[in-house]
């Protein structure tokens, strides 16, 4: 992991022409360029404003500066009309996403104040103040000749809640393909045998978000845990306590198991630096790894709750999933639809190992399970449901060595689940269930996906712009 900062580069263009012939003008569109930067500021993220370019040679200047700074993310915002030449060298030479957006001071002139001054000088300089969708066309049909794609936002620098949304998203997605090509992923263990559609293209996963695979050894693990003392254990099981409802029917001897392979997991987290991490193993009856691999979920559960998503199964897709919706901050639950419920016109959705905590309806579980179904060995497992309201799915999908973000919005509702010790939830789409369902299934994802709360397609779509990769939306 980095604690290195998205860095937005920001500048505005203008044309030098226009100061000597209008007073004051070059003042006020600086001052907007202030405006735009404070709209970009927030913790975590570093603005290089480099304030208003009005020359093609100022232009080369940015360009490298902004390359010196190692900028993430570029957002050009058009204070008047100018040329495209104060545009290309910038963007050309910086080489990253660039948003440009086209916000004039006000959502109209005032055209009796306008017309009132009575001065043409003036007037022009009041006018040029407000045309920045003028040189929009150029910039857009110079970009699309050099073949760089470009971003829109279109409206009013001040109190427009749709351009402070859209700047938002933007500036959110920029943050999660940072935080995700800044990732250390986690691999340890091996696929589960025959399940085909979770078998990933490491290369095409780095190459899409530039993600850092790990391969991690079960035996390190098993050996972290033999090292593990009986005081941490005790203090990790009041961790467990405080964090999750145990059910009286819970072994003391099995979840002081699964608090040892908590710290011994922690431990493993933290000497490899891993943000997620993917996991399967089996083992043979009676032997170490057997018993380190049947106590992990709580363990896990308490890993994704911190913003370290654990996916099992080995299911890497699903664990860079889990990571996107947990860095846009909406948790991020390993998941699948198993069932239907025709009369509710509801998806059943859930899964066996760990789940996300902070996003659960009420307190997550701990239940015990004479029998990991289709997996080695007991223990004690995860039972919880995702809070009830909006949530959005996500599937990272490969396909031919491409990566595709597949997601869908709806809501978690209340109502019967399945208390099997596992994950479940019931949840509706506007489309239907039935529609869900096959219109999911016909973009070929894996079988597993992760579910996080609050509608956030319009990010994701804008991250997958970011990253230049494929995004389809269901519903």
């Amino acid at each position: 992991m980095s604690d290195r900062p998205l860095k937005a580069g920001l500048f505005g263009i203008g044309l030098e022409a226009y100061w000597p012939q209008f007073d004051g003008l070059e003042a006020r569109l600086r001052g907007y360029v202030d405006v735009v930067a404070s709209k970009l500021e927030r913790p975590g993220v570093e603005v290089v404003n480099l304030g208003l370019v009005d020359t093609s040679e100022k232009a080369v200047d940015a360009g490298h500066l902004f390359r010196q700074a190692d900028v993430d993310i570029i957002f050009l915002y058009i204070t008047t009309y100018a040329l495209s030449s104060t545009v290309l060298p910038v963007v050309r030479r910086a080489k990253v996403p660039v948003i440009i957006l086209n916000l004039q001071p006000a959502g109209a002139i005032d055209y009796a104040s306008f017309n009132a001054l009575g001065n043409r000088t003036a007037m022009t300089g009041e006018w040029l103040a407000h045309c920045a969708a003028c040189p929009v066309p150029e910039i857009a049909n110079v970009f699309t000749r050099a073949g760089i794609r470009f971003h829109q936002v279109t409206g009013v620098l001040n109190d427009d809640p749709f351009v402070d949304n859209e700047i938002e998203e933007w500036i959110e997605a920029a943050r999660v393909a940072h935080v995700m090509s800044h990732n250390r992923l986690g691999v340890m263990g091996r696929y589960y045998n025959g399940m085909l559609d979770i078998y990933s293209d490491l290369t095409a996963q780095s190459t899409a978000f530039g993600t850092h695979i790990e391969v991690v050894e079960i035996d390190e693990l098993a050996r972290l845990r033999r090292d593990v003392g009986e005081a941490e254990v005790a203090a990790c099981l009041d961790r467990i306590r405080t964090e999750f409802d145990v059910q009286p029917d819970c072994d003391p001897n099995e979840l002081a198991r699964a608090a040892r392979t908590a710290v011994a997991l922690r431990k493993l987290v933290d000497a490899k630096r891993l943000g997620s991490l993917a996991y399967y193993y089996e083992s043979v009856s009676g032997h170490e790894y057997e018993d380190v691999i049947t106590s992990v979920i709580v363990g896990c559960s308490m890993l994704t709750a911190e913003g370290i998503p654990v996916a099992g199964e080995y299911e890497i897709k699903n664990a860079q999933a889990m990571k996107i919706m947990d860095s846009f901050g909406t948790g991020g639950s390993f998941t699948e639809y198993y069932a239907m419920d025709f009369d509710a016109d509801v998806v059943l959705m859930g899964h066996d190992g760990p789940g996300h905590t902070k996003i659960a309806e009420g307190r997550t579980k701990i239940r015990p399970l004479e029998v990991y179904h289709g997996k080695v060995g007991s223990g004690v497992s995860v039972e919880m449901s995702v809070k009830n309201g909006p949530v959005t799915l996500l599937s990272v999908a490969e396909c031919a060595g491409k990566v595709k973000l597949l997601c869908a919005e709806g809501q978690s509702v209340p109502g019967p689940i399945l208390e099997i010790g596992n994950t479940n939830s019931r949840y509706q789409f506007p489309i239907g269930a039935r529609a869900f369902v096959e219109n999911w299934n016909a973009e070929g994802p894996a079988h597993h996906c992760a579910v996080g709360v609050g509608h956030i397609g319009s990010s994701i779509e804008k991250l997958g712009k970011l990253l230049e990769v494929e995004f389809v939306r269901i519903c």
